[in-house]
């Protein structure tokens, strides 16, 4: 069955209503077989920008679609619902685009509508192979050049390696740690940039995941985003949001794999009853539901609080702590409901617990979430 919804405005009702319908009748088919054959799904993001749905949280004036991001989310969670690579895919999207909504200046921001717009894709080029957790360790170098940047280094486990057409590059430029980082808009295709092949996952294989290789690079002073030395609080600052992005895509997750879990209870029948009629099993449906909804509550929640302007990192945090450790639970639950044929690819749920894993890895483990949330508590209580 469908989540149940509390949608602030008719508009958001009917963007609703419009995701339900895509992901029914034009994602659900194809999931599966992009998935065995890890194809990147090109067409699908093109789709979904024609629709309006690769720039929800950004302005009007911008090309975006002005939803709140309570509203934004629970779109992302209807796409993660049937195909995760997607929904992931549309999240970095958005955090993509996030420096330059927000740190660009009024020149920069008339590429806005381009990105928004639903012909190109974005990619966010944090990580480094030594610098996933601590992004204030990376190496990548723009050094000065003239009127530019010449830039040198590799960037790892950047999705829609290879795919993008712009990137958000984060760079060294000076040897001040944290305080010597640069944040850069920078085309997806540059003589020097090379990519590395697409890693062998586990999940999400529908999404491509590469290397970044830099060689002497040379990007325009124009592309930097912010003052130099800025990039480190812009990263900072996108991943909060991000992290709700990624909470999302794991309740919506957690919800499909709940979906399937319930009909097949409903229709397999052992000693003459379906067998959600067995109160161990049907305990243990009602636990998965209550994660999901739980999960759900708690990243609206730290999205409410970032629609209203008001401090969410702690929130962000325990959202994406609390949904993506329920997706993997649920997950994995759901091929237990199933028995045997869960444990088949004749059925969704062993793709969606192999897709959950990642959740509790990406845009920060499940363990940096805790040490950011008990940050934030010694900071409240004065330490």
């Amino acid at each position: 069955m469908p989540a149940e919804r509390m949608l602030p405005t008719p508009e958001a009702e009917d963007l609703i209503a419009l995701t339900r319908e895509i992901v029914t009748k034009e994602l659900a088919p194809r999931a599966a077989p992009a998935e065995e054959a890890a194809a990147f799904p090109r067409e699908v993001f093109r789709l979904l920008g024609r629709a309006g749905l690769l720039g929800l949280p950004y302005p009007e004036e911008h090309g975006g679609g002005g939803q709140p991001y309570e509203v934004y989310l629970q779109v992302l969670e209807e796409i993660a619902s049937v195909w995760a690579s997607v929904a992931v895919g549309v999240s970095v999207h958005t955090l993509a685009c996030y420096p330059l909504s927000a740190f660009g200046d009024d020149e920069q921001k008339k590429q806005l509508p381009d990105l928004l717009g639903g012909e190109l894709l974005g990619g966010y080029a944090l990580s480094e192979a030594q610098a996933g957790s601590d992004a204030g360790a990376l190496t990548t170098r723009a050094v000065r050049d003239g009127e530019g940047y010449r830039v040198t280094g590799s960037k790892a486990w950047i999705t829609h390696g290879g795919e993008a057409d712009f990137y958000v590059l984060f760079a060294r430029t000076s040897d001040e740690g944290g305080r010597g980082i640069s944040c850069f808009l920078i085309e997806g295709q540059l003589e020097g940039l090379s990519f590395g092949p697409p890693e062998r996952k586990m999940g999400l294989t529908g999404s491509t995941t590469a290397q970044l290789h830099f060689d002497d690079v040379a990007v325009p002073a124009g592309w930097r985003l912010g003052a130099e030395g800025q990039g480190f609080p812009i990263a900072l600052s996108a991943l909060d949001s991000g992290r709700l992005g990624i909470a999302a895509c794991a309740v919506g997750l957690a919800q499909g794999a709940l979906d399937h879990a319930v009909t097949y209870a409903t229709q397999r029948e052992q000693f003459g009853r379906p067998i959600i009629a067995n109160q161990g099993l049907s305990f243990l449906l009602a636990d998965m539901a209550a994660a999901v909804e739980s999960a759900r509550a708690m990243y609206l929640e730290a999205a409410r609080r970032k629609d209203a302007g008001l401090p969410f990192s702690r929130q962000a945090s325990i959202a994406k702590l609390v949904a993506t450790d329920a997706a993997m639970k649920v997950t994995t639950d759901a091929v237990q409901v199933l028995g045997g044929y869960g444990y088949t690819r004749d059925f969704p749920v062993e793709r969606y617990m192999r897709e959950a894993k990642v959740m509790q890895i990406f845009e920060g483990t499940n363990q940096i979430q805790r040490m950011v949330i008990g940050r934030h508590l010694a900071k409240a209580a004065g330490h």
